[in-house]
């Protein structure tokens, strides 16, 4: 098998939200975009991050001793503080952390050593009509990793579906397509300045993506995270329903609602993201989205 790595921050067993039946989710380091909301901003990096929560340090001092950059200090002689800008995540201090207080989000692996992992719920696949997805971050920022994982688990007879942002090179999209059952695409916002204003890039190339993909023939349903007071627009859930009369071979849309699993990771991964002022909508909310959606012509998965 090639010997092609990549690097990952999570494996996730028995998904059940990222395509049909019982799933293993692979998440990938690296994205091209800063979305606001982002519920995985450790998959923000292309290489490892360090979590750090002082509140757990039990002051053993190992981290001290191991880290080869002098990244820890003691501030005021008691109170732990990583030097984020000494720090290269090698993962030393981490190994040595009995309170759980350092963990290193992302890892190098093989093709071989993800895959390997995959299999282990073969028979839950074969049962439910599931598989492996690839998700993230952003899959096709690793396009030789995700292409050589996607070739070697169609071989082993699974199930492959991709979720992606869909910023990036149409090439990346021409080389997966063989070996992708489900694309998972996400819509962020249609509008392309309010795009740019909250994910750090226009629409442009994601749309133009999109329509080309359908046009090769790819089974694909759209991802719509949709936050309050950011993308619940009328004008949003329009642009959708003229996406899919636009593009009619589109399986239909799942709607991903805010939640705010993120925010509790940016301190502990010293990332710089704007505040999220944002409460999660409640049930009724998201039914009356889903609603909305169906009156303007979408089919509404989930």
């Amino acid at each position: 098998m090639s010997g092609i790595t990549g690097y990952v921050f999570d494996i996730q067993r028995f998904s059940i939200h990222d395509g049909p039946g019982i799933r293993t989710t692979v998440f990938m380091s690296g994205c091209p975009l800063r979305c606001v909301w982002c519920h995985n901003p450790e998959g923000m990096s292309r290489g490892p991050l360090l979590s750090f929560v002082a509140e757990k340090c039990v002051g053993c001092g190992y981290c001290f001793r191991v880290c080869p950059r002098e990244a820890h200090r003691m501030a005021d002689g008691a109170s732990h503080v990583l030097d984020r800008a000494a720090c290269r995540a090698c993962g030393a201090c981490a190994k040595e952390c009995s309170g759980g207080a350092l963990e290193l989000a992302g890892r190098e692996a093989s093709v071989e050593e993800v895959l390997n992992e995959v299999r282990r719920d073969t028979a839950f696949y074969e049962s439910s009509g599931g598989g492996m997805t690839l998700s993230g971050g952003e899959p096709l920022m690793q396009v030789d990793f995700t292409e050589a994982l996607l070739a070697a688990a169609k071989a082993d007879g699974l199930h492959c579906a991709l979720e992606t942002c869909g910023h990036v090179e149409y090439e990346a999209f021409r080389r997966v397509l063989p070996h992708v059952d489900l694309f998972l695409y996400d819509i962020k916002d249609t509008d392309p300045k309010r795009h740019r204003k909250h994910t750090g890039a226009d629409n442009t190339r994601i749309l133009a993506n999109l329509r080309a993909l359908h046009d090769a023939g790819a089974d694909i349903m759209l991802r719509l995270p949709i936050v309050p007071g950011i993308n619940d627009r009328k004008d949003h859930f329009e642009g959708v329903a003229a996406l899919m009369r636009a593009l009619p071979n589109l399986r239909g849309a799942e709607i991903m609602p805010y939640h705010r699993l993120g925010e509790s990771k940016r301190g502990r991964f010293g990332l710089r993201l704007p505040a999220m002022e944002v409460q999660p909508p409640s049930a009724e909310t998201v039914e009356s989205w889903k609603a909305t959606l169906s009156d303007s012509g979408v089919r509404v998965v989930g």
